[in-house]
């Protein structure tokens, strides 16, 4: 059987653990399954925004941690990519932070929404710095009973490991009131965990970083169904 190809987006480095836990997270999966999964590590700098042939051969999208990364518009070319041609799709970390400055600049129109890191001047920060960082730190996440991330997770909350210092600017969390993206966890102190885009087969967003959980030695759930999703696409399209 031809294995199911999942991009990953962002800029590989041996060194973050992330990176180290996705690639140990496919491990489990073909180590288990019939339905082999092929993980394509795809440079940012590598995607040219606007070309649509970098992505049609994957069944899957996983923009993943340790941003900012080195093409600001390729990232986001294959976010919206996902978004609009309904692949499946994972963001964490730092892919969920730009899963929602993709959303608003190209689904909202607000072509101004930034990300302080990336322009810590600029007018419109949709992605701050928070008070408090979570860099390597663990946090409860609460299940908001919107879209399906209840029944992916297999609970209503859970302890999950970050390694982030941004995230959505509170001020600005009503921006995506009645729209398809939905809010589905949220911390103990009530800030935004996981998104959802409920009008697409498979779009979830963690700012937490689930793939973690493969260091030691089991498939996170959410991962799970991500890879479940995408290997569903493959047959689809076989």
């Amino acid at each position: 059987m031809q294995a199911t190809r999942i991009a990953l987006v962002g800029d590989f480095n041996s060194k973050v653990i992330a990176h180290q836990a996705i690639n140990a997270s496919f491990a489990l999966w073909n180590s288990s399954t019939a339905k082999p999964i092929a993980p394509i590590w795809t440079g940012t700098d590598t995607i040219l925004p606007g070309n649509d042939s970098l992505f049609t051969d994957f069944q899957g999208i996983w923009c993943v941690p340790a941003s900012p990364y080195k093409s600001i518009d390729g990232a986001l070319w294959a976010i919206q990519f996902a978004r609009t041609r309904s692949h499946p799709f994972l963001g964490t970390c730092g892919g969920f932070q730009h899963a929602l400055l993709e959303y608003a600049r190209n689904a909202l129109n607000l072509a101004t929404a930034n990300h302080t890191e990336l322009d810590p001047s600029t007018e419109f920060p949709l992605l701050h710095r928070m008070q408090c960082s979570l860099v390597e730190k663990s946090q409860i996440i609460s299940a908001t009973g919107h879209g399906r991330f209840t029944s992916m997770y297999g609970a209503t909350e859970g302890t999950e490991a970050f390694h982030c210092s941004y995230g959505l600017n509170p001020a600005y969390e009503n921006l995506f009131q009645n729209t398809p993206l939905q809010i589905t966890a949220r911390s103990e102190d009530n800030e935004i965990r996981a998104i959802e885009l409920t009008n697409h087969p498979f779009f979830l967003a963690t700012l937490f970083q689930p793939e973690r959980k493969a260091l030691t030695g089991q498939l996170h759930p959410l991962v799970h169904s991500f890879f479940s999703a995408a290997a569903s696409c493959a047959l689809k399209n076989a």
